[in-house]
């Protein structure tokens, strides 16, 4: 049986609490000009960056979790490569991708509404890293990771995966604060 290391599960704790602070801190005090303000057309507003967030969190949380409990046993044997790719080269925003339509932003929800969703999923991950000692147990196939690593490593354990919604949220922090940096973003 594979457990998490004290030091697997401190490191998760410190990425998945910093990764949360970056959202909470480029979110804050935004107003509803700021919240749907979009760079251009096409782009998304801090509102739908923000809600794709909570939508990738819950999908690891919920189907990704799922199908990692159902697949066979194994360890991944490039595990600590496989983590600093996804702590380290997830939130890179040279290499741009398309998701899935199942993860687009779909609207309607109150920007503060998603904040709080975006913010008690973190609470479940951070929950789920605690009390779920064998993440390292089993492996899914991860498309996202394929991608960061060029292809090198197609397959993430829970824990990486756990990672990964943290380093999904970094990623989409650095977008929000493009958004910010845009000459056009309101004042107020």
């Amino acid at each position: 049986m594979t457990t998490l290391t004290e030091s697997d599960l401190d490191q998760g704790r410190r990425y998945l609490e910093q990764t949360r602070t970056g959202v909470i801190g480029a979110t804050k005090g935004l107003t509803e000009a700021q919240w749907n303000f979009r760079p251009a057309p096409g782009c998304w507003s801090i509102a739908e960056i923000l809600e794709h967030v909570a939508i990738v969190q819950e999908l690891v949380l919920g189907p990704v979790r799922e199908q990692l409990a159902n697949a066979p046993a194994g360890a991944n044997p490039d595990a600590a490569e496989v983590d600093a790719v996804v702590m380290y080269r997830f939130q890179d925003r040279l290499q741009r991708f398309k998701g899935p339509e199942t993860i687009l932003p779909q609207g309607g929800s109150a920007p503060e509404d998603v904040l709080r969703r975006v913010i008690a999923n973190y609470d479940r991950l951070v929950e789920a890293l605690e009390t779920t000692p064998e993440l390292r147990e089993h492996l899914a196939h991860a498309a996202p990771l394929k991608a960061a690593s060029n292809g090198r490593f197609e397959y993430m354990d829970g824990y990486q995966w756990l990672l990964a919604a943290g380093a999904h949220a970094d990623r989409h922090t650095g977008q929000i604060l493009e958004v910010k940096a845009d000459a056009g973003f309101p004042v107020s």
